[in-house]
């Protein structure tokens, strides 16, 4: 099949790049905008209990007021506000109400501090746009008109909120993504350069891919539009690296192993040919194991993870069909001059650094597994540490930007769970009026819960089916001791409910906390789903039901050192009080995914040197040899590329920069070149049980090898040939 789609694109590669290019402008120019939700609530199914809660609240009080934006006063001096600031407060709160500003429902002046220092304006937004754009809008032209209705006066004036939370988030989210895609640039742009000296091809696949990826966010805006999955800005940042990081790698591949055919002697159109033919199968199944994980993420009962999951699987697939169509059609156009002008292409590398450590491996391969995998166990042990904090806002933003500085000012000045309270929504269950002389007792007993600062019976609907208890918690919302607070409020709130009525507890807590349950739901089902699926794909490439078990286990050792180092790193060296929670959803599925391409690669080398005659100890030397660098080339290269999200300056994406940047390096560098061809070579034969895909097989001459040369090191071909392609 692979031959089949290199002679087509060789033969045809200005129709293959024109049908690229419509492909683009079509659907760049038709495909919907990606709006951003930022709003939490919108992450979670219906089923959980502050979603209910949420839906009762509109259903109750339609009317209620819930603010989505404040704008917090305090002097220029730090002082007490005075009669004349308070004033002031009164009329820029007045004349904001005035304005009729699109999205904004109510404005009305909020409760100064105790301490008189602090006073504020609460904006109501309509609650169905909640994270959209619009609310975006709304909260800039909020901040611009308060901060020009307080000039003149002594007067300090920021916006805080959800909606300006959501519009910080935005601007944030914009110049991440141009560091990054900076970074990745430079990065891929150098290292190209260093490892084949040729300017064309150190351009070439970003130009390439650049072309990707405007098709691949066009198909992601039709399929989030389509089935009606959330987006998020943090997803633009992560298809960046994803697409071009990803696809530097399946561009090296291809590269490596069409140089290896022109110093085989083929004629340069059947070079590609003999490249794609050879490097297809390789490439397919590792872009396979990546997309199969991504999917696994449509199990999440997560709307961010659910949305983030077709949508990097999408990309992977749009850098898959580049990587057999596009990137052939255009290097077979050019020919030998794409590494113009180096001089190297022509002559087989000596690789003396890779030889010797693949003679080490030959020769101590036990201890070679023993020491790799111990460095494995002892990351891993970092992982007992491990604490998730579900503060997306400020994770996926500096502290400096307003909103921030607003919540943490709040904090201080008020009590820490005063911006977002939770509320108990105690309802009738036979539709008769409540007993309002039971609300005290109920409120007093909801108030004396640890963590809680106060608690009051607030509103009654109409029909006096529904009661409102506003309980204001002592710690910020998204905290450990708030979401454990909350927990302890749900108990009492529903054991102390009075005969006939349930309660349902609502706000940010409450949302966080069924966050934390959804998201341990997560890891016992999407899990095991993508190491299952990759598992099959490694048993039908390998023809082996062996190799996939300790080539799994081995990726899981890496994914748990990953975390480990990450827990040491930020939650023990920098003082983070977690990681994101859905951090070790993401940084699996990448670990395991993309750790898994570069074990194929070199399992698949190793197979062929095995059905060259050699032992299962000289099969993983000469694995190494040849593989190694492409390995290390591709392996670098990704790295990173993931490692540009760390200049971000948000907490989610450095994050997850380093995690998945070490990933891939332990991955590359430890797991491939040491612990997987060490394993393979103490298990010997065993390891291809039942297909004994070790055993030697008749190959046709200028073919290539086995499938394995597809990890674009120099096969035995290219070592006993010369350029002219005679036998040496």
């Amino acid at each position: 099949m692979f031959r089949r789609i290199g002679n087509v694109v060789v033969r045809h590669p200005v129709w293959t790049i024109v049908a690229w290019l419509i492909a683009a402008v079509a659907i760049v120019a038709t495909a919907p905008s990606l709006p951003s939700n930022s709003d939490e609530s919108s992450f979670l199914p219906r089923s959980y209990e502050s979603i209910k809660a949420a839906e009762l609240q509109e259903k109750a009080f339609p009317s209620a007021f819930t603010p989505s934006a404040i704008a917090l006063y305090q002097r220029t001096d730090g002082g007490r506000l005075t009669a004349a600031d308070q004033k002031d407060i009164a009329r820029i709160t007045s004349e904001l109400g005035a304005k009729h500003i699109d999205q904004v429902q109510k404005v009305v002046p909020g409760r100064p501090s105790k301490d008189g220092k602090y006073a504020m304006t609460l904006v109501q937004m309509d609650s169905k746009n909640a994270g959209q754009p619009q609310q975006v809008d709304a909260a800039k032209e909020l901040r611009k008109d308060v901060k020009d209705l307080a000039k003149g006066t002594r007067l300090d004036v920021k916006l805080g909120g959800s909606a300006a939370q959501a519009l910080d988030q935005e601007d944030s989210s914009k110049r991440g993504q141009a560091l990054i895609g900076i970074g990745t640039f430079v990065i891929i742009l150098v290292t190209l350069l260093i490892i084949f000296r040729a300017p064309i091809l150190a351009v070439l696949p970003l130009l390439l891919i650049g072309l990707v990826s405007a098709i691949a966010n066009g198909l992601i805006a039709y399929a989030t539009k389509l089935f009606d999955l959330q987006a998020n800005s943090s997803i633009s940042s992560i298809l960046i690296v994803v697409l071009f990081g990803v696809g530097t790698d399946y561009f090296l591949f291809l590269m490596f192993r069409y140089r290896e055919r022109l110093r085989a002697g083929d004629e340069p159109k059947q070079a590609m040919v003999n490249a794609v033919d050879r490097v297809g199968e390789a490439i397919a199944s590792a872009a396979g194991a990546v997309i199969i994980a991504f999917l696994a993420l449509v199990l999440s009962t997560l709307g961010f993870l659910k949305q983030m999951g077709p949508a990097l699987a999408i990309a992977v697939g749009a850098t898959l069909i580049a990587g057999l169509t596009l990137i052939p059609a255009v290097v077979s156009l050019i020919g030998p001059k794409v590494f113009w002008p180096s001089k190297s292409w022509q002559k087989e590398p000596e690789n003396a650094r890779f030889a010797a450590l693949g003679r080490g491996v030959q020769r101590r391969p036990a201890l070679t597994a023993v020491l790799s995998g111990l460095v494995l166990v002892v990351l891993s042990l970092g992982t007992l540490g491990f604490n998730a904090t579900f503060d997306l806002a400020s994770g996926s933003m500096p502290k400096t930007k307003e909103s921030m500085v607003v919540q943490d000012e709040m904090q201080q000045a008020y009590s820490a769970g005063a911006a977002a309270p939770t509320d108990v929504y105690l309802s009738s269950t036979d539709g008769k009026p409540l007993d309002k002389a039971a609300f005290g007792a109920y409120a007093q007993k909801l108030g004396a819960v640890e963590g809680v600062a106060n608690a009051r019976m607030a509103q009654v609907n109409k029909a006096g089916t529904t009661a409102d208890f506003t309980v204001t918690l002592k710690y910020e919302a998204s905290t450990d001791k708030a979401i454990d607070a909350v927990g302890q409020v749900r108990d009492v709130a529903h054991s102390a409910a009075p005969d006939g009525t349930e309660a349902l507890v609502g706000g940010m807590s409450s949302i966080f906390k069924d966050i934390d349950s959804a998201v341990n739901h997560d890891y016992r089902t999407v899990f095991p789903v993508a190491a299952l699926l990759i598992m099959v794909i490694l048993g039908l490439l390998l023809r082996s039901v062996v190799a996939p078990w300790y080539l799994i286990a081995s990726v899981g050792l890496g994914f748990g050192a990953t975390l480990g180092a990450t827990v040491w790193i930020f939650q023990e060296g920098q003082g983070h009080s977690g990681l994101m929670f859905m951090l070790p959803v993401i940084m699996y599925l990448f670990v395991v995914a993309i750790g898994t391409d570069y074990n194929i690669l070199m399992i698949a080398r190793l197979r062929e040197e095995a059905r060259e005659g050699r032992d299962p100890r000289e099969a993983a030397g000469m694995a190494l040899r040849h593989a190694g660098p492409t390995v290390a080339a591709a392996g670098f290269i990704l790295a990173a590329t993931f490692a540009t999200m760390m200049l971000a300056g948000n907490a989610l994406l450095t994050e997850m920069g380093f995690a998945v940047s070490f990933g891939i390096a332990v991955a590359a560098f430890v797991m491939a070149m040491f612990f997987t061809p060490s394993l393979t070579a103490l298990i010997g034969h065993a390891a291809w049980w039942p297909g004994h895909g070790d055993q030697a097989k008749p190959t046709a001459s200028g073919a290539g090898t086995g499938p394995g040369d597809a990890s674009g090191g120099d096969g035995r071909d290219a070592v006993t040939r010369d350029p002219a392609g005679r036998r040496g």
